[in-house]
Formats: C-alpha cells, sequence, structure tokens
C-alpha cells in the first residue's frame, strides 16, 4: 500500500492528510478551543503549546494541508484574505517600491490607494500581464515586491507566473501570487517561481460561504516568512478555532467543488458567446481568450469556476439581467457550492477599472442547465 507520501492530491485533500486523533482514533479532527495551556513546573512549553495568538493544533492540521497542496515550506492562517494580503505589504518598509496589478481584487486595490500609499509605499499600478510593461517598470535593487493576481478578478486577464517571477527575481524583488480563484487544484505558483501564495481561504478553500479566513504559503521560511509570523503575532489576525475546523472540513471537497464549478464555467462560457445580447464572454478557458495559451500551461485540470459577461446592451441591460434571475444569487463573493452574480461596477465604485457593462459570475456546483436557463429567462425578460 502507498504510503501518505505517494497519495495524489485528491487523496491528500479528502482525508486531510490521513490524520487520525491518537487518543479517541476519531476520523475527524476535534476542535481546540483554549486560548492558553499550562506550564511545565520550569514555565517550559515542552507541549508546544503556549497561547492561543499563535499555537492552536486545530488550524495547525488547516495550514499542514494547505502547504502540501502548495507545496510550500510553511503556511500560515489569517483571520481574512484582507488580512493575509495586507501582512505582505505591511512586512515592506516606508519607500519601498512596490508594483501591483491594476485590475485586481478590489478590495485589496482599494487599500494600497488608501492606506498603502499613506504608509509610504511607492506603488505602481501596472497591467502586470503584459511581460514588457512589468520588464520595464521593475527597478533593480529598488523594486521589493510584485504583487500579481491570476486568473484576475473580475476580468480574468492571465499573468505568467514564471515569466513573472523571473522579471522581479532579476531586479531582486519578490513575487507574490493571489492564487484565490484558481485555487492549489488548478495552478501552484511556488513550482512556477513564485515567493508567496494569498488566498482569501472564504472562497474556494471553505467553499460553502461560511467562514471568513485568509492563508498565505510561503516557498522558503526565510527572514520574510519571519517578518511575517512576527507581524501576525503582534497584530493579532490570527483565524478562530471554529473557523480553522470548518475550513479544514470544506478542504476535504476541494478538488470535487473545483472540478464541478470549472466545468460549469466552460459550459456557461461556450453557451454565452456568440449570443446575441452578450458582447464579450471573459474566461480564459475559451480560445480565444488573450491569456488561453498561458493558462493552459499553468493551469492543469480546468480554468476556474470564474468568469464573466459583457452585456452589448450596456449598464443598463447588464444591471436588469442580474435583478431578474432567480437561481443565481446577487451577493457578493465567490467560491462556494452556490452560483453568485453581481455587478461589480456598481459595488466598487466611480474609480472602478470594470466596464459597467459587465456581470461577474461564480458558478457553483449546480447543473449548468438550470444556470443556463435561468440568466437566458432574466435576458429575454
Amino acid at each position: 500500500m502507498a504510503n501518505g507520501n505517494d497519495w495524489k492530491p485528491e487523496t491528500k485533500t479528502a482525508q486531510a492528510l490521513g490524520w487520525i486523533d491518537e487518543r479517541t482514533r476519531a476520523v475527524s479532527p476535534p476542535l481546540h478551543l483554549s486560548s492558553t495551556y499550562i506550564r511545565d513546573p520550569d514555565n517550559q512549553y515542552r507541549s508546544g503549546y503556549g497561547y492561543g495568538r499563535d499555537d492552536n493544533p486545530t488550524f495547525e492540521q488547516a495550514e499542514a494541508l494547505l502547504c502540501e497542496l502548495e507545496g510550500g515550506a510553511e503556511a500560515m492562517l489569517f483571520a481574512s484574505g484582507m488580512a493575509a494580503a495586507t501582512a505582505v505589504f505591511r512586512a515592506l518598509k516606508p519607500g519601498d517600491h512596490v508594483i501591483a496589478q491594476e485590475v485586481m481584487y478590489w478590495g485589496l486595490r482599494h487599500w494600497l490607494l488608501e492606506q498603502g500609499i499613506g504608509w509610504g509605499l511607492d506603488i505602481e499600478f501596472l497591467p502586470t500581464w503584459d511581460m514588457d510593461a512589468l520588464a520595464a517598470a521593475v527597478r533593480p535593487g529598488e523594486t521589493k515586491l510584485v504583487w500579481i493576481e491570476t486568473p484576475a478578478n473580475p476580468m480574468w486577464h492571465i499573468v505568467d507566473i514564471e515569466r513573472a517571477a523571473e522579471i522581479a527575481h532579476g531586479a531582486g524583488a519578490r513575487l507574490a501570487v493571489d492564487g484565490t480563484t484558481a485555487t492549489p487544484v488548478l495552478s501552484r505558483p511556488l513550482d512556477l517561481g513564485a515567493d508567496l501564495v494569498m488566498h482569501s481561504a472564504t472562497k474556494y478553500l471553505n467553499g460553502h460561504s461560511d467562514i471568513v479566513a485568509g492563508a498565505l504559503i510561503t516557498r522558503a521560511a526565510d527572514e520574510v516568512w519571519a517578518a511575517l509570523r512576527a507581524q501576525r503575532h503582534d497584530g493579532g489576525a490570527i483565524l478562530g478555532s471554529f473557523e480553522a475546523w470548518l475550513l479544514l472540513r470544506g478542504m476535504r471537497t476541494l478538488h470535487l467543488r473545483v472540478g464541478a464549478a470549472s466545468a460549469n464555467a466552460l459550459t456557461i462560457a461556450r453557451h454565452f458567446q456568440g449570443h446575441p445580447a452578450i458582447s464579450e464572454v471573459l474566461y480564459p478557458g475559451l480560445q480565444e481568450h488573450p491569456g488561453h495559451e498561458i493558462a493552459r500551461r499553468q493551469m492543469q485540470g480546468g480554468f476556474g469556476g470564474m468568469l464573466s459577461l459583457r452585456f452589448a446592451g450596456g449598464e443598463a441591460a447588464a444591471v436588469q439581467a442580474a435583478a431578474r434571475v432567480k437561481l443565481w444569487k446577487r451577493a457578493t463573493s465567490l467560491g462556494g457550492v452556490e452560483s453568485l452574480i453581481e455587478h461589480r461596477a456598481s459595488i466598487e465604485g466611480p474609480d472602478t477599472p470594470v466596464p459597467g457593462d459587465l456581470l461577474r459570475l461564480s458558478t457553483g456546483i449546480e447543473d449548468a442547465e438550470d444556470l443556463i436557463a435561468d440568466l437566458e429567462a432574466a435576458m429575454e425578460a
């Protein structure tokens, strides 16, 4: 029989690395709620656990599974995806040059504009999927971080991770990748040269829309990682025990959910390609997508469950269609088992780079024909 090291990722995920509670022999891990632990008589912590802000067996298990899935050296859970992402930028020094993607998760973009620049970071927003633009923008010895997201929310640009890593490293910078929408099921950025991977674990990793969580995974447990650990400790942006337990439970079906959502997204994208009500379908799984070949090279087993539709009738048609759906849920977020639809420009406000005629779709695991029929009915109405 193969040992755990030989297991396929699907098996490791389904069995949460095969972990069994040694005391009870339970196959489901217990929930540890304690915020503090007993010291030994000489005031040492030989159990390995001292205080809940750093130590908790419940989130250790989820971190270990994430680390294995991403092929990293270590992983850390945070209280949210924003807490994980901003920790990376807070670890920099005022004056450090940073390159960030111009179309990316709106919450982080907003934070960088409002607080990152206020913190003193020299932030430059670029179309990082344009390798020539990226190569021209890095400043050897000055650029400390290149932050990319691929596929990029909500326009689904594809960034060549391997080439971006080469450019960043050539300038002495680190490459961090927001891998939320691809998940480690479809893409492993650390294998392609990235230094850090961030996940909003609220989304696909949990997959049930019932927690808020974030994660960082590193390729090397170096001095930057030590600084990030210290920042989590000092800032206290840790995940609660129950949320960590729910996250681990959700991850055990990750491969099944991502596979089903990806298949649905591709079916929906193909259906609406050339549709008279739709001017453009944005999905990297379509051969016509400008980033398709790169996505095919760095994503295995599918192109993800996210796509966007641009409406030929403009913003009014998009808003009206979103208002009339019955099966799709009008809600912020993505990656759950239920399908969500959202008019992003309305949410992001007047400074958004997202066109007003766009609806973002997060496909769930429902029947694809039902999802298509619901959209068709909303358009016809």
